[in-house]
């Protein structure tokens, strides 16, 4: 009877840190020992990280991820371990795994076809291995082989595939099927995205099923270089039926998980008890607290800066905050989550206390700001335990009034200069939250969403000033029923102010009763929009004839729409670009150093607007 205790591995791991990824590594390869895992599967590039990027084409870091390798691999003695990492051969660059047995490197498998869309750029660094071809390389003074490899353990024949391979129709997997494989093993880097996880679990089990196979996918863990996140999903199915599915977005280093197969026998294959796929509500502050989290431990910071505006934006970011501090504390009790953060353990076992340290939020009122959104926030602050401050910054921008209007010689006007008058508040409301945060040595949280984003509805330098954005990647319909989700759903009760609220910028004086979507169009219109035009890349009469199915609006106003946000779209990529670093957390968003690239300079789409009549 041939059966295998197999373990997949997830690890939390940092671009360049050898000595963190090497340890992350040994503790999991001791954890399978000690659980008598035969077979030990850890993801793809685990030993340099994924996020490398440009550093892959040099010749060192291939060549001082070969070192690691060669440092782990006698730590491999009495079980075999899949390890990811660069390869330099013949002056290219592959993504492997090697394949490791009782402490002596067998060969190296090389992945075939790499992701070129959305947030990935494989070929930039990588070259694809050609199929059912092998050849040769040196490392530490012996040969192994390279290319589309496949061994056998324990009469088991097993076979790889890397992350993308998975994802098309011919892939590895047809020519190991061909060969008489019976078990796949797929370390992964696949980052994380709305409703992602029910298709690539369907993935494993499918492929299962149609390879008649054991299929393991092992995939990275956390926010690993700044902006993608990863689940840390480890899969295992065996001829279309699920055994085993991990803990996902876990805010452990390192987490083993072990599954007793039967190769004789499927029926006989252990089977764990496997939770239902998270909604969207519940995967977004599961992924950006994870985010968060190791956002701020990674770059060493001593918390979070926010501007507390009282509104929906700037309110999910608070409460993301306090969902890390809740979710890691949960999870690693107080003192590791303490430790891991580099806060003092004198500090309570209390998360609001810890919110406390770790929060400060600061209301900057004007004139035009009302009682409604200085009560919203305070009251926000208050119950998540956030530190909150409140100061009025009319002097600033009076001064900044008063200069200009002597340099011209005339007074502004709201009637001539509009934009001017409103974004001077906001820029004005930057440098003040910027000292508190160098005071701190804190994260200064910008608040935009996608939809803002979109259309340039944000003051450069102003509300879009700071060091991270966590909910750019997310747009405002999605964050004003989240809000509403997580008072009821949550218990976070300090949102019944925020909710209450309709959006608005505050920045016109009080009697013209400014709204987001007075200045804008409804929110709901501008993400459908958005989806066809940005998401799915249609034509602005494309996007008309998509979107008027769904009977938003009348037709002429759905043109009217689409022409505005066309435009706008065009003039503020420029704002775009500057985009502080962000969350991937949906299918999409519209930070070109991610996902989606666009002139700076370009016609504004004006032929394709005038056919929308």
């Amino acid at each position: 009877m041939k059966t295998l205790k197999l373990g997949g591995a997830t690890v939390n791991q940092i671009p360049l840190d050898w000595k963190n990824n090497k340890a992350n590594i040994l503790a999991c390869i001791a954890q399978a020992k000690r659980e008598g895992v035969e077979l030990l599967c850890l993801p793809e590039l685990c030993i340099t990280g994924y996020g490398c990027e440009d550093l892959f084409l040099s010749e060192w870091l291939p060549a001082r991820a070969m070192e690691i390798l060669l440092e782990i691999a006698p730590e491999c003695g009495g079980l075999a371990v899949a390890l990811g990492l660069p390869v330099r051969h013949q002056n290219k660059v592959y993504n492997c795994t090697s394949y490791v047995v009782d402490g002596q490197i067998q060969g190296f498998y090389a992945k075939q076809t790499l992701a070129n869309e959305g947030v990935h750029y494989e070929p930039r660094w990588f070259t694809p291995w050609p199929p059912s071809t092998t050849d040769a390389i040196e490392a530490g003074g012996k040969t192994y082989p390279i290319g589309e490899l496949t061994f056998h353990l324990k009469d088991v024949h097993l076979g790889f595939e890397i992350c993308e391979d998975a994802w098309h129709e011919v892939r590895p997997a047809c020519h190991h099927m061909e060969k008489g494989v019976e078990l796949i093993l797929n370390p992964s880097a696949s980052h994380f995205a709305f409703g992602k996880a029910g298709f690539r679990q369907n993935l494993v089990i499918e492929s299962s099923k149609k390879f008649n196979v054991a299929y393991l996918y092992c995939n990275l863990l956390g926010n690993e270089a700044g902006r993608m996140v990863y689940d840390g999903d480890v899969i295992l199915a065996q001829n279309g039926n699920l055994l085993s599915y991990g803990q996902r977005l876990s805010f452990v280093i390192w987490k083993l998980q072990t599954c007793e197969v039967n190769f004789s026998n499927p029926e006989q294959s252990e089977r764990q008890p496997i939770k239902p796929i998270a909604n969207q509500n519940e995967e977004f502050p599961k992924a950006a607290a994870l985010a968060l989290f190791d956002y701020m431990r990674k770059s060493r910071s001593k918390g979070f800066v926010l501007s507390l505006s009282g509104g929906a934006d700037s309110a999910t970011c608070a409460v993301l905050v306090a969902e890390m501090v809740r979710r890691g504390t949960e999870e690693l009790g107080f003192d590791a989550f303490k430790t891991k953060l580099g806060l003092a353990s004198s500090l309570p076992n209390d998360n609001k206390a810890i919110v406390h340290s770790i929060l400060q939020t600061a209301y900057q009122g004007t004139v035009n700001s009302s009682d409604d959104t200085f009560d919203s926030a305070k009251e926000l602050a208050e119950s998540i335990g956030a530190t909150f401050f409140q100061w009025q910054i009319d002097d600033e921008v009076r001064g900044y009034r008063e200069k200009v209007e002597k340099a011209l010689g005339r007074p502004l006007t709201w009637e001539t200069d509009d934009i001017a008058l409103q974004n001077i508040q906001a820029r004005a409301r930057s440098p003040i939250i910027w000292m508190l945060a160098n005071i701190a040595n804190a994260l200064l949280l910008t608040t935009s969403n996608r939809s803002e984003g979109d259309v340039g509805y944000a003051t450069m330098d102003g509300d879009t000033s700071g060091s991270l954005a966590p909910i750019a990647a997310v747009d405002k319909e999605f964050v004003k029923q989240w809000l509403k989700w997580a008072q009821k759903e949550l218990g976070y009760d300090g949102l019944r102010r925020v909710n209450s609220l309709t959006p608005t910028a505050e920045l016109r004086p009080k009697e013209q009763h400014q709204s987001d979507e007075t200045d804008l169009m409804p929110y709901h219109v501008l993400v459908a929009i958005e989806r066809e035009g940005i998401r799915n890349r249609k034509s602005p009469l494309e996007v008309f004839e998509i979107v008027k199915t769904l009977k938003l609006e009348s037709d002429e106003l759905l043109k009217q729409h689409i022409k505005r946000f066309f435009r706008l779209w065009s003039r503020n990529q420029w704002k775009r670009e500057r985009i502080a670093p962000a969350f991937h957390l949906d299918d999409f968003n519209v930070d070109p150093r991610t996902w989606c690239r666009f002139p700076i300079l370009s016609g504004g789409f004006e032929e394709e607007l005038e056919a929308l009549g």
